[in-house]
């Protein structure tokens, strides 16, 4: 049992001893959260510029978030599936309506949102294209990352990911990120089913496609009878800009995958969306979750899209973006040791000058939490930037010196 007094290490190191090593956080403990701040166990403020990867975009303990969630859980939590509850109706008609689509599958993770959706396409590709049975192939693009279960690890291209945990699922096949004439190619072969693509690859390090690579790769899809699954996970829900990142290029996905912001952070909800034709292939029996629709996520899921509507938190996230990005232009002409900034809205990237398997983006890392401001590398050498959305001008350029001052150490 841990003393009141505990330290930073005695935390750490209890996570050491008793959780699996899957993970390497940052030393830093954190208590407590609000809006665009959290405080760690010593009462050191600072402003989170990951937003637990998108998923707080509404900002730390948002009060009609959690006012939803409180006033849900003296009620009922679960029900399961086996029977009906007074919230599960009213979220799917509020959320298909919410993003223009027929039908609602809720889920819980992120991951679990993927795997639904290959799924779907997999059914709707027997039952309605005509596939013959068990040869139906969903392409996915190289720096993809949806979670890491077994179907995502066999759909990646990151050694650390998939090393080791063989053998895979079959029927996925890997083309390059933004690469047109490889989709063209790809999409030749009768049995493909589905695209499933991140419109901004997050995970990858911002990874922003081409001007009008979505609508294209789209056009494609229809062309060739083929399902446009879009990963919205991280970068849906206002984060870049738009509701949707694919609405920057006016794209309306045949399958939405959502996750993370759909709870504001408060528990794991994740939907996937589509229409009759291929939602009605998902039968009874043929998937599902325990606690998937459950609800309190569907209580809290309400609320946090209902916050980004109310608060306009998709301008928000694009206005603040092109200041970032132009404040932080300047910064990186100060500062060799950084290559370039990047990115849409609030998903941004800054590329440092070192090899992925430097330690410079960590040590910069650390200089910025020293300096007050949270963020994590990714891919060793790039760190991204992403705030709760409900962060101000004065907020975004106060981070922004934070970030030069701490860059001028190296």
């Amino acid at each position: 049992m841990l003393k009141k007094t505990s330290t930073t290490a005695d935390y750490i190191a209890l996570e050491d001893q008793y959780g699996a090593h899957n993970y390497h956080p940052l030393p830093v403990v954190l208590q407590r959260g609000e809006g665009v701040y959290v405080w760690d166990i010593d009462g050191k403020r600072y402003f989170d510029f990951l937003a637990a990867y998108s998923a707080v975009n509404q900002g730390h303990c948002h009060p009609r978030i959690t006012a939803a969630l409180v006033d849900q859980a003296e009620r009922l939590t679960l029900s399961s599936r086996a029977f009906h509850n007074d919230c599960l109706g009213p979220y799917e008609q509020f959320i298909t309506e919410y993003f223009g689509y027929d039908k609602v599958l809720p889920m819980n993770t992120g991951v679990e949102g993927g795997e639904t959706a290959v799924k779907l396409c997999r059914k709707w590709a027997y039952e309605v294209k005509g596939v013959p049975e068990n040869e139906a192939v969903v392409l996915f693009v190289e720096g993809n990352f949806w979670g890491r279960t077994l179907a995502a690890i066999s759909t990646s291209t990151d050694p650390s990911s998939f090393q080791g945990f063989g053998p895979y699922m079959p029927g996925f096949t890997c083309i390059p990120y933004n690469d047109l004439k490889a989709l063209e190619e790809a999409l030749r072969n009768p049995n493909v089913a589905g695209f499933m693509v991140e419109p901004i690859q997050g995970e990858a390090g911002v990874v922003v496609p081409d001007e009008g690579y979505l609508a294209k790769a789209y056009a494609l899809c229809k062309k060739n009878n083929v399902l446009f699954i879009a990963d919205e996970v991280q970068t849906g829900i206002a984060r870049t800009g738009k509701l949707l990142a694919c609405n920057h290029e006016g794209v309306r996905p045949d399958i939405l995958i959502l996750g993370k912001a759909l709870s504001g952070g408060v528990l794991p909800v994740s939907a996937v969306l589509a229409d009759d034709p291929i939602m009605r292939c998902i039968r009874p029996g043929e998937h599902g979750s325990t606690f998937g629709g459950n609800p309190l996520a569907c209580r809290v899921a309400i609320a946090a899209l209902e916050v980004v509507r109310d608060e306009k938190l998709a301008d928000n996230a694009e206005k603040l973006g092109r200041i970032f990005r132009k404040a932080m232009a300047a910064v990186i002409e100060r500062h060799p040791i950084a290559r370039l900034i990047r990115g849409k809205g609030l998903l941004n990237a800054l590329v440092i000058n070192d090899s992925p398997e430097g330690q410079v983006a960590w040590n910069i890392c650390l200089g910025m939490r020293d300096r007050g401001l949270l963020a994590k590398p990714t891919h060793g050498n790039i760190i991204r930037f992403a705030p709760p959305l409900v962060i101000n001008e004065e907020q975004i350029l106060e981070c922004v010196d934070i970030i030069d001052r701490t860059l001028a150490d190296f």
